[in-house]
């Protein structure tokens, strides 16, 4: 029976800071003192670093390395100086911080005690349990600098993420955020209104991005700000829609990231799920828009009325859709809408819930001697049944791969009218439910019996299912591949 039941969309607040194990903060160390205590390499990195960040660092070791004495005689920053002699607890009395490279426990622990009392925050190199602050990895586009912390369980597997943002960042980032310290205060002067302050850092973000290696210079930013200007003074918003793809969150676009990070609100469907949400900035409304086939629904009109609204008051609204907005989702209804109030409209395609499940089987969608072709198609009325103008011809065609949306509950219809239309019932069809998700699930038989299998097997979220000889290895593979049968043709099931 067809569900008609309705909702309303209804705001939802972002889900609160998952719990941390420990808070990422930056130490403005410029001209301030540092204690370090060790002259052996450990602490000589730590004194460099300190160093490069402005401070005048104190080291104190009756005989420090020769790598601690030449880099002495040439700091990268701050000076550095070598007291020749132990620590006391005075010489912590004026400190902003204060690292030791110490092996005993006994050592460790006056030392971690005697920076305490004196209010200094403390690190001991290695030594987590004597430490109220940790080094983690640095990714150096200063004035733009990332840390990196495992909390200590992996310095490794943090030294993995670091090389990994490092070959992500162009060095030309360092340019950028130099600049940005120019500009903030230029756009300061200037006296710009939020919304161009805010138009402003989306346009200097995107350009960064797009051209790294590009000198960000004054005219640049004059023409940026006229842009903003102009932009603010639009009394209508914006509206993008933007595809979320199946589900895993690395299948995002960078443009899809840029769009969620730079939305005022976010209309999204319920199947989008929450690890996509938490890529979006955290300022920015959420509002469900949920459309499910099985359950209680919004009513297209009311989401088209309430984008429209939220446009006109100005805001950049992101229609955010499970998949491709392109492919079953709407769209058009939702252009039409905002084309018809004059409301500015943009498209960021997404990766398909086909694409996606193909991917997941490491099959392709088309190929040479099995399809040449591919086609998508609902299997889901405006009702909630399968629609009856299909072209039964086409989707019955052995040369062409199949993806079908929405068929969860009228496969077994669709299946007898595709037999019905020529299609040999041996020919593979395997579903896949919430495909890229963690609770994915691959149901692999053939036209003829997929309906038996999905009512033997549990699986939740969207799914779809893609049909054709090309998917001939995908099914037999799986667990639940029914034997290949002589009447499907093609090397993959010889």
């Amino acid at each position: 029976m067809t569900n008609t039941a309705s909702r309303q969309p209804e705001p939802r607040r972002a889900a609160r800071m998952a719990p941390l194990a420990t808070l990422p903060v930056f130490l403005k160390l410029a001209g301030r003192r540092v204690v370090v205590v060790g002259g052996d390499p450990a602490a000589v990195w730590k004194a460099e670093l300190l160093s490069a960040a402005g401070a005048r660092v104190d080291v104190f070791e009756a005989a420090p390395c020769d790598d601690m004495m030449a880099l002495a005689a040439d700091p990268p920053g701050g000076a550095i100086t070598l007291t020749g002699g132990s620590w006391a607890m005075a010489d912590l009395a004026d400190a902003a911080f204060a690292v030791g490279s110490i092996a005993d426990d006994e050592e460790a622990a006056r030392f971690r005690d005697a920076a305490r009392i004196a209010g200094v925050p403390v690190n001991v190199i290695d030594r987590p349990a004597f430490c109220d602050v940790q080094f983690g990895g640095i990714v150096n586009r200063s004035p733009l600098v990332i840390g990196i912390s495992t909390d200590g369980a992996a310095p490794v597997f943090g030294q993995a993420i670091r090389a990994r943002i490092e070959a992500l960042l162009p060095q030309g980032l360092s340019r950028w955020a130099a600049a940005a310290k120019r500009w903030r205060k230029r756009a300061e002067a200037l006296g710009l209104p939020f919304r161009a302050r805010r138009r402003f850092w989306e346009m200097f973000s995107a350009r960064a991005l797009a051209e790294p290696s590009a000198i960000p210079d004054d005219p640049l930013a004059v023409a940026m700000e006229q842009a903003a200007l102009a932009e603010a003074a639009t009394p209508a918003g914006r509206i993008v829609l933007v595809g979320a793809g199946p589900g895993d969150p690395e299948l995002l676009t960078m443009k899809a990231v840029r769009a969620l990070q730079s939305a005022d609100v976010i209309v999204h469907d319920d199947l989008v799920p929450a690890a996509i949400l938490d890529v979006a900035r955290r300022e920015s409304l959420r509002i469900a828009a949920g459309k499910r086939g099985r359950g209680p629904s919004c009513r297209q009109e009311d989401i088209n009325a309430m984008i429209v609204r939220l446009a006109r008051e100005g805001r950049h609204v992101v229609r955010l859709k499970a998949g491709c907005p392109l492919v079953f989702g709407r769209a058009g209804e939702e252009i039409a809408a905002a084309r018809a109030a004059g409301i500015p409209v943009d498209v960021v395609p997404g990766i398909s819930a086909a694409q996606g499940a193909a991917a997941t089987l490491t099959a392709s969608l088309t190929h040479r001697d099995h399809a040449r072709r591919i086609q998508f198609v609902t299997a889901h009325g405006r009702d909630g049944r399968l629609p009856q103008d299909l072209d039964w011809a086409a989707l019955a065609d052995p040369a062409a791969s199949t993806a079908v949306y929405m068929a969860g509950a009228t496969w077994h219809e669709l299946a007898d009218r595709l037999v019905a239309g020529g299609l040999d019932p041996a020919t593979p069809a395997v579903a896949v439910a919430s495909a890229t998700r963690p609770d994915e699930t691959v149901i692999a038989a053939t036209v003829a019996t997929l309906a038996a299998a999905l009512a033997s097997r549990d699986w939740s979220g969207p799914m779809v299912i893609l049909v054709g000889t090309a998917f001939a290895d995908a099914a037999r593979h799986n667990a639940l591949a029914e034997p290949a049968s002589a009447s499907v043709p093609g090397p993959a099931f010889s």
